[in-house]
């Protein structure tokens, strides 16, 4: 970033363009490297564990999911900027993701819900640190 005579930054085109790219790498990253840690840690305990196992692979898959469709909801709401569709869509994401972890509840040990959400939370939580990195200005 630059600044100008009156102490303002000013963001040009091809800050944005490399800001552009850096997200889409990060999503990228963040997405294979977060269902590679829920199918090795599964691996690792489905043994003892199996249904906990797939509760945490697939939320770790839904999590996935679910920041994909967030990252076009918002791209939509940026260029569009129509708020109501942003917002139906996230009530729709957050009932069809919220029903997942509680039949893995009804149907396993309840306690199988805590690793649907380790699983499904784990990709914003890599996205969050990678994004301090990856945009920290110098």
């Amino acid at each position: 970033m630059q600044e100008d005579k009156a102490g303002k930054r000013r963001y040009s085109d091809a800050d944005a363009a490399a800001d552009l790219v850096a997200y889409f790498s990060l999503r990228r990253a963040v997405s294979i490297r977060s269902l590679a840690i829920v199918a090795v840690a599964a691996l690792l305990v489905a043994r003892w564990l199996a249904f906990p196992a797939l509760a945490l692979v697939t939320g770790g898959l839904c999590g996935v999911i679910n920041a994909h469709l967030i990252g076009s909801s918002s791209a939509l709401l940026l260029k569009n900027r129509t708020v109501g569709r942003f917002v139906l869509s996230s009530f729709l994401r957050i009932a069809v993701f919220g029903i997942v972890p509680v039949a893995f509840a009804r149907h396993g040990p309840w306690w199988s819900m805590a690793w649907y959400f380790a699983g499904f939370f784990l990709p914003l939580a890599l996205f969050a640190v990678g994004a301090l990195r990856a945009f920290e200005r110098k």
